[in-house]
């Protein structure tokens, strides 16, 4: 099975038909995303590889049950994000790994070490702000701004309406402003996606 030749429901139809190669192809396609998304919410490296393991052992385990009519990605996001939460509950470390984001949102600093320090300054701020977050708000930043779904695929995800996104989406930017004060960057997200 050739992985570019195959869109997600013909791999899900030869995974429901035994064919193991098909897992090979999900997991490839998929690997990056689902273990970001697992790394920026438990916030633990060892973590997230554990999940995005336990992922796709539930994939092969569950592929009777997927319903190939409908998109794979929200339902593989949404077991990521389940085996996350259920992480960070039993070990109350609820955090998000920043580099990305900042990465994201502020340009490279140049070779001057304010520029650096002010970065890492940054950094730490945007950590503790997300990390103060209420974990439906902040699975909605991760799923946005790290992983760069739109609101009715993180819709899909989470298996609620695209109000609900919006709406945590809002107040978690409204959280982030209120914790971050004039830091540049909220404003320009606030005013930019709204």
């Amino acid at each position: 099975m050739d992985d570019a030749n195959f869109d997600d429901q013909q791999v899900i139809v030869q995974l429901q038909a035994g064919d193991l190669d098909a897992l090979g192809i999900l997991y490839d396609r998929y690997q990056h995303q689902v273990f970001r998304t697992a790394l920026a919410i438990t916030h633990d490296k060892s973590a997230a590889e554990d999940i995005l393991q336990e992922c796709f052992i539930r994939v092969h385990r569950y592929a009777a049950s997927i319903d190939p009519e409908r998109p794979f990605s929200p339902w593989l996001y949404r077991v990521a994000i389940n085996l996350s939460y259920t992480w960070t509950k039993r070990n109350k470390q609820l955090g998000i790994s920043i580099d990305d984001f900042v990465d994201r949102l502020v340009s490279a600093p140049k070779h001057a070490p304010e520029r650096y320090a002010e970065r890492s300054e940054l950094r730490a701020s945007i950590q503790q702000a997300i990390d103060n977050l209420p974990f439906g708000q902040r699975v909605v930043i991760v799923l946005h701004y790290l992983n760069g779904q739109s609101l009715k695929e993180i819709a899909q995800t989470l298996d609620c309406p695209v109000g609900t996104v919006k709406s945590r989406l809002y107040h978690a930017r409204a959280n982030l402003r209120e914790q971050l004060g004039n830091v540049n960057w909220v404003t320009d997200i606030v005013h930019g996606y709204t």
